[in-house]
């Protein structure tokens, strides 16, 4: 199960959370399975529904 946490940690780069979305589609398209958001993105941008955001992004529901 990867977590939100791993992902920023390991993107520290990432300056917004519309940097953020790609990044979880990539991570869900390599074949990751199982996603868990144990952190709020601390964006500035961070809209107040990020988790379903985050979900839509993940299960491929955006393009």
């Amino acid at each position: 199960m990867l977590k939100l946490s791993e992902i920023l940690v390991a993107n520290q780069d990432i300056e917004s959370f519309d940097e953020l979305i790609p990044l979880i589609q990539a991570v869900a398209r390599s074949g990751e399975r199982f996603f868990r958001m144990d952190v709020k993105p601390p964006y500035p941008d961070t809209p107040e529904n990020w988790e379903d955001r985050l979900e839509a992004a993940f299960s491929g529901l955006l393009r």
